[in-house]
């Protein structure tokens, strides 16, 4: 095919370098690496771009790039005709926020406002997110979930796993660790604020990464290198290359680009860089903007042009189709998998191209450059503004497959963007500069076990580090040896053949008539386990532990080998963004206990999952968590997943070092179990080796978490106890009810030593509760916690020096 003189001098060029430049596992620069890594870890919520505008500002320095009253960022090349331009987004689907609660909660609004797919705000839910203040700083937050102990039996035919219509945009409340709406804005929060997911460039095997918002920002990292190879002597004509905001907000910044062009300089061609998307619903002024027919096609006329001119007024009726207005879009799954190279954008259920479309083909072809054809619905615009300001004839779609989009989970290859980089660079100034990049070599390393503590550590010390510890049921190794170093060098610890940990304190004798006292605090958190692996490389997975599947689901996972730690996704089902979808759970067991779900590790193939070191198997296959960070919020409040029950552990041995190696007259057992979120496993066997010896205790204290209803989504009517006002008195849950006269007997002998204290009823079991077949009373303890069992568990640490209190106090004089 002949190609059209705008850029056929810069093709024949490419064709002299493509072998220098081609696709060689050769040693490479990686500033697209790093420009990718930067961009998807700085937040953009439409209209708030302008930090990212400022890095990418940053980085194009020497273009001296120019930013318009939308915040678009603008570089120009070159002079005169023919006026070639290149747009990719720069924002991506967020909150801001709306209101600020009396008790210090934020409420938000999506932007866009209409949600990108149907989970979209689920997904959100008990995550960890960050608000930017006027003064630019992160405060950091996590968004309230629902606790999966305090969520009762499930109406017939509903999910076991997911609560019926939860987490609309009315159920999103974001707990910054503030008590009332003026400590919020002390901490510099107000109105209007955007609200961004925490996220981190992750990167899978085989050249996968995921990251959210990735599919938002592998234009910007293409463009970018782009153009610092880019050298100006060889482009031909004008060169315009725009970071554009607010597209998910119906393109405004795109319109502003388009606007500008028509009083300045006509575009004769245009490149869109980006998602592949279909048509949906409008937010802002309104209605549907991209109906499709049964067959994929435009009910416009857009979808099936075959020349020039008709594509662009197609793209443009496609838009017109919504009289109201201002579109969403819904990014789509490509029919190609990742690892295709290329997508070009075509019109249809058969993605026919246009003629420019076909050239950016036959280029990628002749460079050997990957690429292949998918079907995309017209960009999202007002009717308005695609009348005024059309988009050219020569109009072209770009991206590469994203899996998951608008998910916390997206996953891009990394050899897909840089063909996509190839190819932009080739279309800009003549050769392909950026060559492949390197693939990870070594796993994650986990966290190093503390060094061996001399002095007493503080609870919060611990707990910090505990948390950041993994260690689902079967695979405690790490927690239990972190629990280890911070004990005092002169606590004799034991390991028995379940893996649990015992300290024994005291002097007094078997027959002594001092009761005998264990305490009891679980090492072990909820996860996954890798029970097969796929033909084509997607690991089987198995839960070990409750929790609601939102929490997980569409994010990043850890699969914790035996040489380190490998990121995967834990996927969605099929059909997980058509509207209506609820997820629900696998056959095979209530909430999915027991069958099996599938993370992609990016793989292809099981013997490539294996040559990661992944192993399968029943109790031996390796475990899989979410990453895990200690994060400060506001006061003395703090979040990590796992505090239950690492805060237990973590109180338990400061109650140890508080009572140091003498216990005149006492027999106090502290116990660190294993598997306590797959049937207390541990506490069980404990038990039974106790009472086998003949020691089995009079009172056993299992301190573990009190989960709370002190959250906006939670009823008050049982669990209501407020974290900050002091430990509590597990008085009541669904393994035990504790003699009354013993809780009051814990409250007093708080009260007594100036302790907060609180007592309560709550959901969930606890160790303690199989030491009742031996005779021996329960008494549980804990502290309040938010959003049991998800990444946005939530804490006051003054709850944690009160439980290790009561423990030395309670070991002293029970």
């Amino acid at each position: 095919m002949k190609l059209r003189p705008i850029f056929y001098a810069a093709a024949c060029t490419a064709l002299l370098t493509a072998c220098a430049a081609g696709f060689s596992p050769a040693a490479a620069a990686q500033d697209l690496r790093q420009e990718l890594k930067k961009f998807v870890e700085t937040p953009a919520v439409p209209g708030y771009e302008q930090v990212l505008a400022k890095e990418i500002q940053k980085d194009l320095a020497k273009w001296k790039p120019l930013v318009d009253t939308i915040g678009n960022v603008v570089v120009t090349v070159g002079s005169g005709a023919p006026h070639r331009v290149i747009v990719t987004p720069m924002d991506e689907p967020g909150y801001i926020v709306s209101n600020i609660t009396e008790d210090g909660f934020l409420r938000v609004q999506r932007l866009p406002q209409t949600a990108p797919n149907p989970i979209f705000d689920s997904l959100y839910s008990a995550e960890r997110v960050y608000v930017r203040t006027r003064a630019g700083k992160n405060v950091t937050g996590v968004v309230a979930g629902l606790s999966t102990h305090l969520q009762g039996a499930r109406p017939a035919g509903a999910p076991a796993d997911l609560h019926e219509g939860m987490y609309s945009l009315d159920d999103i409340y974001v707990d910054v660790g503030a008590t009332s709406a003026a400590e919020v804005r002390q901490a510099g929060v107000e109105i209007l604020d955007p609200i961004s997911i925490e996220r981190h460039l992750y990167e899978m095997g085989y050249g996968r990464m995921t990251s959210p918002a990735i599919g938002d920002r592998f234009g910007c990292a293409a463009l970018v290198e782009m153009l610092q190879h880019l050298d100006a002597a060889k482009v031909h004509g004008t060169l315009t290359v725009a970071f554009v905001g607010q597209q998910w907000a119906g393109g405004r910044g795109l319109e502003r680009i388009l606007l500008q062009a028509a009083a300045t300089q006509k575009i004769d061609e245009m490149i869109y860089v980006g998602r592949l998307t279909r048509g949906g619903a409008g937010g802002g002024r309104g209605g549907a903007v991209a109906t499709l027919t049964s067959d994929g096609t435009s009910a416009a006329g857009a979808a099936g042009a075959t020349n020039a001119a008709e594509a662009g007024r197609g793209q443009d009726q496609a838009a017109r189709s919504g009289r109201e207005g201002r579109g969403g879009f819904t990014p789509v799954e490509p029919k190609k998998p990742d690892g295709s190279g290329v997508l070009i954008g075509g019109n249809g259920a058969n993605a026919a191209l246009n003629d420019f479309s076909k050239e950016l083909q036959d280029v990628a072809t002749k460079n050997n450059i990957p690429a292949s054809v998918d079907a995309t619905a017209a960009l999202a615009r007002a009717a308005d503004a695609a009348a005024s300001f059309p988009l050219p004839a020569r109009f072209a779609r770009l991206g590469i497959a994203t899996k998951w989009p608008a998910t916390p989970g997206e996953v891009i290859d990394a050899d897909d963007l840089v063909a996509l980089t190839q190819l932009l660079e080739i279309y800009a100034g003549g050769s392909a500069e950026t060559k492949p990049l390197e693939r990870a070599t070594s796993l994650m390393a986990r966290p190093a076990i503390p060094v061996q503590a001399k002095t007493a550590p503080s609870p919060v010390q611990m707990v910090s580090t505990l948390v950041e510890s993994y260690g689902v049921g079967y695979h405690e190794v790490d927690v239990r040896e972190t629990v280890k170093h911070f004990l005092p060098q002169w606590a004799k610890t034991e390991t028995d053949d379940s893996g649990n940990l015992w300290v024994h304190l005291g002097t007094a004798s078997k027959d002594s008539k001092t009761p005998r006292i264990a305490v009891v605090a679980h090492m072990d958190e909820i996860g996954f386990e890798v029970r097969g692996i796929e033909p084509d490389g997607r690991l089987q997975v198995v839960t070990r532990g409750g929790g609601i599947i939102e929490y997980f689901i569409a994010h990043t996972l850890l699969v914790h080998t035996a040489n380190g730690d490998v990121p995967g996704v834990l996927e969605l089902p099929d059909g997980w963004n058509v509207n209506g979808f609820i997820l629900r759970p696998p056959g095979g067991g209530a909430g999915g206990a027991g069958a099996a779900r599938l993370v992609d590790v990016g793989a292809r193939s099981a013997e490539e999952a294996q040559k990661l070191g992944i192993k399968a198997g029943d109790r031996i296959g390796d475990y899989i968590t979410i990453p895990k960070k200690y994060r400060p919020l506001l006061g003395r409040r703090a979040n990590s997943r796992s505090f239950d029950d690492r805060v237990g552990c973590s109180a338990a041995i400061a109650a140890i070092w508080a009572l140091g190696p003498e216990l005149p007259g006492r027999d106090v057992t502290f116990i660190f179990s294993t598997g306590e979120e797959l049937g207390l496993l541990g506490a069980g066997a404990a038990a039974k080796k106790m009472a086998a010896d003949g020691r089995a205790p009079d009172f056993v204290f299992a301190i573990d978490t009190f989960v709370s209803s002190d959250s906006p989504l939670e009823s008050k009517r049982f669990a209501d106890t407020e974290i900050g006002h002091g430990f509590v008195v597990r008085a009541v849950d669904n393994s035990n009810i504790s003699p009354r006269e013993y809780a009051d007997r814990v409250v007093k002998l708080a009260k007594a030593n100036n302790i907060p204290v609180q007592l309560g009823i709550t959901g969930g079991g606890n160790d303690g509760s199989v030491f009742l077949p031996y005779g021996t009373i329960d008494i549980g303890l804990g502290w309040p916690l938010r959003y049991s069992h998800s990444p946005g568990e939530v804490i006051d640490t003054r709850d944690l020096d009160g439980l290790a209190h009561i423990l030395a106090v309670l070991a002293k004089s029970w």
